[in-house]
């Protein structure tokens, strides 16, 4: 959705501020940009032959805090000049805002100057103002200075910037798409795909944007403990302790290989076995910490998915000592 240049004329409410009717030439327009103070000096000059005490009041249809002024002192004396400073700002997040949406783009102001008299003051000028509210255009830098005061210039340079500044931004953030931890989640099926990833419905959306964008690196280390134990690091958030001995990690994967003993002539293991056994088995133990919560038919699923097909493995998933 696109900003309009102005609200219609038909739909402004008519402002009580606004009592004294001044006519629309009479007025100065200013163009206002979001986070940017805005400067207007109002001359005055007392043309009488006697001290001219005064009060300057701005007021208008816009929040009262985008305006402030300050004169140089409280009375004019004859025939000298006294110059006030105006000073719009409108805040930086006007567009944004999601407290109050700008649906009015245009103000008016009034600049009332009072001359005080005993315990009254009189009304003796007043000054009106058209406030626009624009968005800067980073366009106009690239003209020299003296288009950038065309107001023609700039709406003709604010079609293309609408046009075509969504297609840069995009660009310059392109990188941002092709990460999977930044890209949209409308995206991910397609970074999957591209890097041959099969989605696990059951993992939550954060530890599916890990594991893509580890994919690769699981591929070259798949059917071995270090591909399985990368792959339970990433979806179960389990440090991966490699200083630590493979008995005290939290993701522990032990195979129960030794050299047996000798009874006679026979070696256990290798000439005869005692009690039973099963070549090629593992063991899987999670060391989690209290609280947390694993789901054991999801790791069961990435275990099959990652062992050699010709394996066997217990899990055992039990609290870390604290």
């Amino acid at each position: 959705m696109l900003l309009p240049d102005a609200i219609p004329a038909g739909s402004r409410q008519s402002d009580r501020v606004l009592e004294e009717k001044i006519a629309p030439r009479d007025r100065t327009n200013l163009l206002l940009h979001p986070g940017e103070s805005s400067e207007t000096i109002l001359q005055l000059k007392n043309q009488t032959d006697r001290p001219l005490p005064l009060e300057i009041e701005v007021r208008g249809n816009f929040p009262p805090a985008w305006c402030r002024w300050h004169q140089e002192g409280q009375q004019i004396l004859p025939t000298q000049e006294m110059l006030v400073g105006i000073y719009f700002e409108v805040p930086a997040d006007f567009f944004e805002s999601d407290r109050n949406p700008p649906t009015q783009l245009d103000y008016q102001s009034i600049v009332c100057i009072y001359q005080l008299e005993a315990d009254r003051r009189q009304l003796i000028e007043a000054t009106g103002f058209n406030l626009y509210i624009r968005d800067r255009s980073p366009y106009l830098d690239y003209l020299p200075s003296i288009y950038r005061e065309v107001d023609f210039i700039a709406r003709l340079l604010n079609i293309f910037e609408q046009t075509f500044e969504p297609s840069v931004r995009t660009l310059e953030t392109l990188w941002a798409y092709l990460d999977p931890l930044t890209a949209p989640k409308s995206l991910l099926p397609f970074l999957a795909y591209w890097v041959g990833w099969e989605l696990i419905p059951e993992i939550d959306l954060a530890r599916q944007r890990y594991l893509i964008r580890h994919a690769i690196q699981i591929y070259c280390w798949r059917g071995t403990k270090r591909g399985l134990r990368l792959y339970l690091h990433l979806y179960t958030g389990l440090p991966l302790d490699e200083e630590l001995p493979e008995s005290q990690k939290s993701i522990s994967i032990e195979e129960p290989l030794g050299e047996g003993f000798v009874l006679n002539q026979a070696r256990l293991g290798e000439d005869a076995v005692l009690g039973g056994g099963r070549a090629y088995h593992f063991t899987v133990r999670l060391r989690t910490r209290p609280g947390k919560q694993i789901e054991t038919d999801l790791i069961r699923q990435i275990i099959d998915r990652e062992k050699p097909t010709w394996c066997t493995y217990d899990l055992y998933i039990e609290e870390a000592n604290q």
